[in-house]
């Protein structure tokens, strides 16, 4: 890991629930790189965790977080460990409305035993939620949708309120699980001492991210990977509802740097909420589809990529009924960088690079072979 202690540190050994997902895999390389840790990791699939297979201080388990319950794996997994990091989550916005039963499940219900057994045992559970958890803002309820004031938009882990839409809009499944997650895990600490941080990720990308339907995955992928999927088969790009609405995006290095700089210092990362993510990086998803044209046409040197057709569709036709947006996400990050030190350093154009350099190197040439 880089943030190494300046006294050097003992072997450690670290629960991964969701290794082999984006985030998994990147933190993954991460703990894996400094040769005194151990990784227990549980996951259904791990194509992207293949090269630490192999990895004597790596114990793949192939079991979801609903199974290994019952083993026991989990239990003498969570005994053994100095830290769990919590990453399993359905967390993909097609499946909000269509499959809330197994979204609230997977993000919440499923996840009670592992945290009571943290709790039990006093084991420091480094959680993962969502920057969604905060719902829409204040200002999207306004007359006239009023920005101008900060206080009204910007995200704050300890003052922002948390508005989730009516029960009817399915979406919100996602966001209200996580957020009970976030209520169960602040409970368990207040009444049973249970040591936790929780993680709220404001749109982490780069390499590995989510997969292009049809060849490693089925379904509706985040807006990122539908994007990339459109440039590669030469269709339309999609913009849902104008795509009006405004996102920060974070480099997945970046974050990763987060969750190392809280490794490191427990005592400044313990019992707190991190906003980690890139306020210089927001853009509405429209901007989001011009600027991954211009970056695609320069990666791929072909200029008539900048000319990629756009189109619009509505989000009822997109993702169903029970569909509504977060109308943006700017987070307030001076907690993460009073107490961890923590700043995003990575630029949206060096991050967006970084990403679609990865889909044409990992997809083109997948492409290129379905046309033969």
């Amino acid at each position: 890991m880089s943030h190494h202690s300046t006294d050097g540190h003992a072997s450690r050994r670290f629960v991964l629930l969701g290794c082999g997902g984006f985030i998994g895999s990147h933190l993954l390389d991460a703990l894996l790189s400094d040769q005194t840790n151990f990784v227990e990791g549980f996951d259904l699939d791990p194509r992207k965790i293949q090269p630490h297979l192999s990895n004597r201080r790596f114990r793949f388990h192939c079991a979801s977080i609903h199974d290994v319950h019952a083993g026991g794996d989990l239990q003498n997994a969570i005994e053994a460990a100095d830290i769990v990091i919590n990453l399993a989550a359905i967390c993909n916005p097609s499946e909000y409305n269509k499959r809330p039963l197994d979204v609230m499940r997977h993000n919440c219900l499923y996840m009670i035993p592992a945290l009571e057994l943290c709790a039990r045992l006093k084991k420091w559970i480094v959680h993962f939620s969502t920057s969604e958890v905060y719902g829409r803002t204040i200002s999207s309820y306004l007359k006239g949708g009023d920005y101008s004031d900060t206080n009204l938009f910007e995200q704050d882990e300890d003052k922002t309120p948390l508005i989730m839409g009516p029960i009817h809009n399915q979406r919100w499944s996602y966001a209200s699980a996580k957020q009970l997650a976030e209520r169960y895990i602040f409970a368990l600490h207040k009444e049973e001492a249970l040591p936790f941080t929780i993680v709220r990720p404001f749109n982490f990308f780069g390499p590995r991210m989510d997969y292009i339907p049809g060849q490693d995955g089925e379904g509706v992928p985040r807006v990122l990977a539908c994007f990339m999927q459109a440039l590669l088969d030469g269709t339309p790009m999609r913009l849902v509802d104008g795509g009006v609405a405004r996102r920060t995006i974070t480099s997945i290095h970046d974050a990763i740097d987060a969750l190392e700089l809280m490794i490191e210092r427990p005592a400044n990362a313990q019992n707190q909420i991190f906003n980690i993510g890139s306020p210089e990086n927001e853009v509405s998803i429209s901007e989001l589809a011009i600027l991954m044209r211009e970056i695609a046409a320069e990666v791929r040197g072909d200029d008539t990529i900048r000319q990629h057709p756009i189109e619009h569709i509505s989000s009822l036709e997109f993702y169903g009924p029970g569909y509504e947006d977060c109308d943006r996400r700017v987070p307030n990050i001076s907690k993460a960088n009073e107490l961890l030190g923590w700043a995003p350093k990575r630029s949206l154009d060096e991050t967006l690079r970084e990403t679609i350099e990865y889909y044409y190197e990992h997809y083109g040439c997948r492409q290129l072979h379905a046309a033969e």
